[in-house]
């Protein structure tokens, strides 16, 4: 198996590639990101990539390399073959705990860099309202086929910061499910599971990754060469079952506050690893706010229970407060339903609705990857012209 098919190449990519391929491009995947520069990995090794000021500043909202993104690079002068192979001793020192930018093995985000030329267009795409004033979005996560949701077993276990994960993931594109991290900590984490199971209607599963009880349970969804991004908040042991599953420290840990349940971050930054059964997880940092991007369908897809429901309001426009003949507070006030679930319904919708609509600017991205192709052509050309003295 090839370096690239190990990060997840395919023939499907491979296709996706072509015409940047026919430009003198080389494909890498983006595994870590920090503070502008990225980390690829391409057949020949890994090494730090930078785009240009005019690719940054003609990228919209989104465009800019993500960590697990398919990209066509230029290696600058020095890289003839865009990056040196790394030694064993390379490989192993990478997997030290790193409290600084990612730096993996003898690879740093100093020096010369590869120039990123194109990011090919994304299979799924995990996205949230950039934190801040600005409206604006942010791909926390790109190319995943599985999001996996941690949250812990204790007093910080929340099913409406769940919806928000769950409707992010499922507008992504990607399979969701929920893990129930330090089932140790709790007698019987099974009422839990079955409950946010029927409510969230995803696979959810309860493990230790401190005891390893449950890992096996996830072994379907890390198959060699697929996908797994993992989210949740500060302190639900995301880093802990990273290590666990690797087999090795990759990250540090910290223990959780008592008065609160929460913890601390850990995680700095985004990183791709490739897990010994050949799955590759990309670890996040915890997200302090997880505010929705342009996810209209998965947040009718995580209530579509509600919606059912709401379809027999004696008002179409009924906003499910105090109007007479709504069916969601009939149902509140029967004990059926959970009157925080219609809340959050309502404070999900109305957040999505506010934002402004992404067509267009999904539209301009498909025309702008064609354009950079076309560019990457004429760059390519030039540089053959030059150095045959056809100029």
């Amino acid at each position: 198996m090839s370096a690239l098919e190990l990060w997840g190449w395919d023939d499907r990519w491979a296709d996706a590639f072509a015409p940047a391929a026919a430009a003198g491009l080389v494909p890498a995947r983006v595994i870590a990101q920090h503070r502008g520069r990225w980390l690829l990995a391409a057949e020949s090794g890994e090494f730090p990539g930078l785009v240009t000021g005019k690719f940054r500043h003609d990228a919209a909202t989104g465009d800019l390399p993500a960590v697990g993104d398919w990209v066509g690079f230029v290696p600058l002068p020095g890289q003839p073959n865009a990056a040196a192979p790394l030694d064993t001793a390379a490989s192993e020192a990478r997997s030290t705990v790193r409290d600084e930018p990612p730096s993996r093995g003898n690879v740093s985000f100093g020096g010369d860099a590869a120039q990123i030329d194109v990011v090919l267009p994304r299979r799924t795409a995990l996205t949230r309202r950039a934190a801040g004033s600005r409206v604006m979005m942010q791909v926390v996560a790109a190319n995943v086929d599985t999001l996996f949701v941690a949250t812990s077993l204790n007093a910080d276990l929340n099913p409406r910061r769940l919806e928000r994960y769950v409707a992010m993931g499922r507008e992504s594109g990607a399979e969701t499910v929920v893990i129930l991290t330090k089932a140790d900590l709790v007698d019987d984490g099974d009422a839990a599971v079955t409950s946010l199971a029927e409510e969230l209607r995803v696979a959810v599963v309860a493990l230790s990754g401190h005891t390893g009880d449950g890992l096996e349970a996830l072994a379907d969804w890390l198959a060699p060469g697929r996908t797994v991004a993992l989210v949740g908040s500060s302190g639900v042991g995301k880093s802990t079952l990273l290590n666990r599953l690797a087999g090795e420290e990759l990250m540090a840990t910290t223990e959780i506050r008592e008065n609160d349940a929460r913890g601390r971050h850990t995680t700095t930054h985004r990183e791709l690893f490739l897990l010994p059964g050949g799955a590759l997880l990309l670890d996040t940092p915890g997200m302090r706010e997880l505010g929705l991007w342009d996810a209209d369908e998965g947040v009718d897809e995580t209530f579509a229970d509600l919606i059912d429901l709401a379809s027999r309001c004696r008002f179409a426009d009924c906003s499910h407060r105090l109007e007479p003949g709504c069916a969601l507070q009939a149902e509140v006030r029967a004990g059926r339903l959970d009157d925080a679930r219609v809340m959050s319904y309502r404070r999900l919708s109305h957040e999505v609705a506010e934002q402004p609509s992404t067509i267009a600017a999904k539209r301009e991205k498909d025309r702008r990857f064609g354009k950079s192709v076309r560019n990457a052509a004429a760059e390519s050309t030039a540089r053959k012209a030059f150095k045959d003295g056809d100029y």
